[in-house]
Parts: structure tokens; sequence; C-alpha cells
């Protein structure tokens, strides 16, 4: 027995020992290609410059780094209300028999892939916002609704078993004080649960960064500071992968250094998640 139980931890320990190795071997392959090529470039003009024209040797990710930030924004301003009170209607207002329903189609949303939701963006949400806001409809503010949409699953995944994992006792005492089920709820319940639905939004904010393919179809893709909501904007990821077939010399240096870019703002997110369960 304890020789079965051996393998199995040696097992376990190579296959942790992989996982971890891809990481580092990720790490090495970006900031090994990507590093130089900003010294090339120069680290000021790679993230500060605001053009992005490489036939003409000009690599300024700003406007990317800017539209990136504007998008994971609106996304949280549409996802998060909506997440965090389905999740709260779910964990402790629904009935057992509706969230049978629901609770299903929820997941179901998470396993669609992210190109049909960016067809359902460029067939739904594009002629509503053109028809009902203006411009061309390929925007911040399409993607922005789209993007909030895709990370509802999430949100409300995480948050309800962050809710659900308070002690019953909790809303008991509350109770017991003369509170009504609404008040127990929002006092005495999402208080000692705000670990996890942090938790819950940050995954979603990761989601939302490093979402691609539905941004590309609804956003504009054009590399320039944005000057309202509904102007287009280009994403650090869909800058990738538009030039990424079809690059060359420096600028596949420069598409590989805007890789390490995002790969930092991932890194920032996943050590604030850390940081956030650290404190449950």
């Amino acid at each position: 027995m304890k020789a079965k139980e051996k393998i199995f931890e040696m097992i376990f320990l190579l296959m942790a020992g992989f996982s971890i190795l891809a990481v580092l071997l990720i790490c090495l392959f970006l900031f090994a290609n990507g590093i130089p090529a900003m010294q090339k470039i120069g680290f000021t003009d790679f993230l500060f410059g605001q053009k992005w024209k490489p036939g003409n040797n000009l690599y300024g990710i700003f406007p990317m780094i800017i539209g990136s930030l504007y998008v994971t924004a609106g996304a949280i301003i549409f996802g998060v209300p909506v997440g965090l009170m389905t999740a709260i209607f779910l964990a402790k207002f629904c009935s057992k028999r509706l969230h049978k329903i629901l609770k299903p189609a929820i997941d179901l949303l998470a396993g669609i892939p992210s190109v049909v939701y960016g067809f359902f963006g460029l067939m739904v949400i594009v002629p509503f916002v053109r028809e009902v806001f203006g411009g061309n409809g390929s925007s911040i503010l399409t993607a922005s609704i789209l993007l909030g949409m895709m990370i509802l699953p999430t949100i409300i995944s995480v948050s309800e078993a962050a809710i659900n994992a308070v002690p019953e006792s909790y809303y008991e005492a509350a109770r017991a004080l003369g509170a009504s089920h609404e008040r127990s709820v929002f006092v005495a319940v999402l208080p000692a649960a705000k670990s996890g639905i942090l938790a819950g939004i940050i995954l979603g904010v990761g989601r939302a960064i490093g979402e691609t393919m539905a941004v590309i179809m609804v956003a504009g893709n054009q590399a320039r500071i944005p000057s309202s909501l509904l102007k287009g904007v280009r994403t650090l990821t869909a800058n990738i992968v538009i030039e990424m077939g079809y690059a060359t010399d420096l600028h596949r240096e420069a598409l590989i250094a805007t890789a390490v870019v995002l790969f930092v703002f991932i890194l920032l997110i996943n050590i604030s998640f850390n940081l956030v369960k650290e404190k449950k």
C-alpha cells in the first residue's frame, strides 16, 4: 500500500513540476524575445508611443494599452453588477426548482466559444449600438457590453460559491436580531463573503483582458487612442493576433514584446487574486 502511495505521489509531483516548467518556459520565451525588442525600439517609445506603424518602424503600444484598459473597465461596469446580483439571487432568493434551471444555463455560458460570442456581438450588439447611440457600431461600448456578458459565468459561479460558504449562523444571528431576510443577506452574509466575491471579480477581469477573438470582431481594431466610447479601439491581444501571421524581423519581435506587456498585466491580476485569497 505504501509503495502505491509513493508511486502516485511521484506521479502527482511530476505533473505539478511539468505545469511549473511550462509556465517557466513561456516566461523564458517571452522575456528572452520581448525585452531585446523593447531595447531596440526604446522602452519609452514602445510603452508610451502613440503610433503603431510597422512600415515606418514605429512601434508604440500605448493606444493598445489604453484600449485594453477601457474595454476591461467597461466589461466590469456592465458585468459585475449583473453577475453579483445574479449570484445573490441564486444563493439566497432563488427557489430550488428555479435554481435547477438557471444554474445549468449560466454554466452553459462559460462553454460557448469566443467566436460565437463575437458573431452574436457582430449581428446583434453592433447594429443595436449603431442605431441607438450612433457611430458605426464597432466600438469600445460594443466590446464592453459583449465582454460584460462573457465574464458573467465566472463572476456568478465564484460569487455564489463564496456566499454559500458563509456559515448559516451569520444569517440566523441577523434574523434573531429582528432583521428582514433581505437585510440579513446584505448586512450579515455578503460582508463575510467579500473576499470570495472579489476573487470572482478579479478572475472575471483576467478573462476580459485576455479575450481576443470576440473583441476583434466587434471593437473596430483601430490602433489609436479613442476619443469617445463610440470609437473603434484595438486591444493588446487583438494587435498580436491580427499581425502575427505576416510579421517579420523587428515587427515580429515587437509583437512578442506586446505579449510581454500583456503577460505582466495577467501576472498582476493573478497576484491580486492570491492576495485576496490570503485575506479570507
